[in-house]
C-alpha cells in the first residue's frame, strides 16, 4: 500500500516538473520527463511493484536470489579454468600428442612429410664438419626443408 502511495507520489511530482519545463518552452525536455514520470505509476497499475515489494520481504526469494547467484559464480569459474586450462583432459592429451608428432630434429634438411609418402626423392644431406659452415646449417636446413 505504501509503494503504490509513494509511486504515484513521484509520478504527480515529474508531471509538475515536467509542465514547468514546458512552460519555459523546452517542449523536449518537457516531453522525456513526462514520459519518465509516468513509468512508476505504470508499475503500480500492472502489479510489478505490489510483486517486488512481496519479493524484497520473503526470505525464500533472497534464497532463490542466493542460489542463482552461486550457479552463476560457478558458471563463470568452469568458464575461467577451461579457458586457462585448454579444455578438458582428452583435449590436452589430443594437442600434447599432435605437438610430438609435428616435432622435428633441428639438423633435419629434407622436409618431413610422412612415412611412405615418396614426394620426398633426394637423400639428406650429411652435416659438415667444419667451424664456418656450423653457422649457416640451421638456416640451410629450414630453407631445404621449405624447398627453397
Amino acid at each position: 500500500m505504501i509503494a503504490e502511495t509513494v509511486c504515484s507520489a513521484v509520478s504527480v511530482a515529474g508531471l509538475g516538473i515536467a509542465a514547468v519545463t514546458a512552460y519555459r518552452r523546452r517542449y523536449l525536455a518537457a516531453a522525456r520527463i513526462a514520459a519518465y514520470s509516468l513509468v512508476p505509476i505504470g508499475l503500480v497499475m500492472t502489479g510489478i511493484v505490489g510483486w517486488l515489494a512481496d519479493t524484497a520481504f520473503s526470505p525464500t526469494a533472497w534464497a532463490g536470489f542466493v542460489v542463482l547467484g552461486g550457479a552463476w559464480a560457478m558458471f563463470m569459474i568452469t568458464r575461467a579454468v577451461e579457458r586457462r586450462g585448454g579444455g578438458t583432459r582428452k583435449e590436452r592429451r589430443a594437442a600434447k600428442a599432435a605437438a610430438r608428432r609435428e616435432a622435428e630434429a633441428p639438423t633435419a634438411s629434407a622436409p618431413s612429410l610422412g612415412q611412405g609418402s615418396g614426394l620426398s626423392t633426394r637423400p639428406a644431406a650429411a652435416p659438415r664438419a667444419t667451424g664456418s659452415g656450423d653457422d649457416f646449417s640451421d638456416i640451410e636446413a629450414i630453407l631445404k626443408k621449405h624447398g627453397i
